[in-house]
C-alpha cells in the first residue's frame, strides 16, 4: 500500500510540475507575442493558427516520447538534419522574443555597435552554431 500511495504522490507531483510549467511557457507566449511575431518574422502570418498549432502538437509530442522512452532509431545523418532544422527554429522563436523584448537594440547602444547590429547578431548565431556543432561532436556517446 504505500509503494502504491508513492507512485500516485510522484504522478501527482509530476503532473502537477508539469502543468505548472507549460502553463507558464503558454503564458509567457501569449503575453509576448511571440508566436505572431514569429509569424511575422517569417512572412507566414496567414498560417499564424497552424504556427501555434505545430508549437502545441510538437510539445505534446515529444513530452509523450520522453516519458515513454519512445526513439526513432534513425541514423545519424537524419539527426543531423533534424537538429539543424530544431535549432533553426529555436533561433527563429529567441530570435522573435528578442525583438519583443528589444534585447539587441540595447545590447547594440550599450556597446556602441548600432551600426553594426547585423554584424553583432551574424556573430552571435554563428557562435551559437559553432558552440552547438562542437558539444555535438565531442561529447556524443556512440
Amino acid at each position: 500500500m504505500t509503494e502504491a500511495l508513492a507512485y500516485a504522490a510522484e504522478a501527482f507531483l509530476g503532473l502537477a510540475s508539469g502543468l505548472a510549467v507549460g502553463s507558464g511557457l503558454v503564458a509567457f507566449l501569449v503575453v509576448l507575442d511571440v508566436i505572431p511575431r514569429l509569424a511575422q518574422i517569417t512572412g507566414s502570418t496567414s498560417r499564424g493558427a497552424d504556427l501555434e498549432l505545430a508549437v502545441v502538437a510538437g510539445a505534446v509530442f515529444w513530452t509523450c516520447a520522453d516519458l515513454f522512452g519512445f526513439s526513432l532509431g534513425l541514423p545519424e545523418w537524419v539527426l543531423l538534419a533534424v537538429g539543424l532544422l530544431t535549432g533553426g527554429f529555436i533561433g527563429t522563436v529567441a530570435a522573435a522574443l528578442t525583438e519583443v523584448l528589444n534585447v539587441f537594440p540595447i545590447l547594440a547602444r550599450r556597446l556602441r555597435m548600432e551600426l553594426q547590429l547585423r554584424w553583432l547578431l551574424a556573430a552571435m548565431v554563428l557562435g551559437k552554431v559553432l558552440g552547438s556543432l562542437f558539444e555535438w561532436l565531442a561529447f556524443r556517446t556512440h
